[in-house]
């Protein structure tokens, strides 16, 4: 089971989006052409709704790739709004660099270089919303350190929480069975946290959702 969706209710959907940005395009052919995994693009719809309804003044996106995520939150962000994020590709950085420049939203995104582990100890600051999106081994450091990093009343937002279908599925192939379990103790663990208004919903490749409390 390699989708979430059926493919009838797949292509019905996608016949309601809007593509009238030739730069989100290019860079949906790039990671396609590229083999890069971002955001789904119905999953990237839905975070710039939510940005939209949330208006944070600081965002922290951990795990950039080309900035596919960074540059559809950005052009959602009131004027002094900003988002920090955290990228350890040099060749993901570079690419993402020439996008952000053909965004015009330089003034809006900060690219943090280094392991995300490392770079959000470093951090002094508090967020008003958090977008976990990195390796799936490291997810439950990363979203611990995003806890602490999250203003009450904030938004985390965490991708791939139904892993390809994979996370609800008894049949698992080999090479997905161990990020498969680190998915599964992770949505264990993110629907029982005291902290936090939790729910998993099946859009894209399942998204968490959560407000703190």
């Amino acid at each position: 089971m390699s989708d979430i969706l059926f493919p009838t209710q797949k292509e019905y959907l996608e016949n309601f989006r809007t593509k009238d940005n030739p730069l989100i395009s290019e860079m949906e052919e790039y990671a396609r052409d590229n083999g890069v995994p971002i955001l789904n693009w119905d999953s990237a719809e839905f975070l710039e709704t939510l940005i939209k309804i949330t208006s944070p003044k600081r965002v922290l996106e951990i795990g950039m790739a080309i900035a596919y995520s960074s540059i559809r939150i950005a052009k959602n962000l009131k004027k002094k709004a900003v988002i920090h994020t955290i990228e350890k590709s040099e060749d993901n950085i570079n690419i993402a660099k020439g996008y952000i420049e053909k965004s015009g939203l330089q003034d809006k995104i900060v690219i943090m270089e280094g392991n995300a582990l490392t770079v959000m100890l470093q951090l002094d600051k508090k967020y008003d919303f958090i977008f976990l999106d990195a390796d799936k081994e490291d997810y439950k450091r990363l979203f611990d350190y995003s806890l602490i990093m999250l203003k009450k009343g904030g938004v985390i937002f965490v991708d791939n929480l139904l892993w390809h279908g994979y996370a609800a599925n008894k049949r698992v192939p080999a090479k997905y069975k161990i990020s498969t379990n680190h998915i599964r103790e992770f949505n264990n663990m993110f629907t029982s946290q005291k902290s936090l208004k939790t729910t998993i919903l099946p859009i894209g490749d399942g998204i968490g959702l959560g407000i703190k409390i």
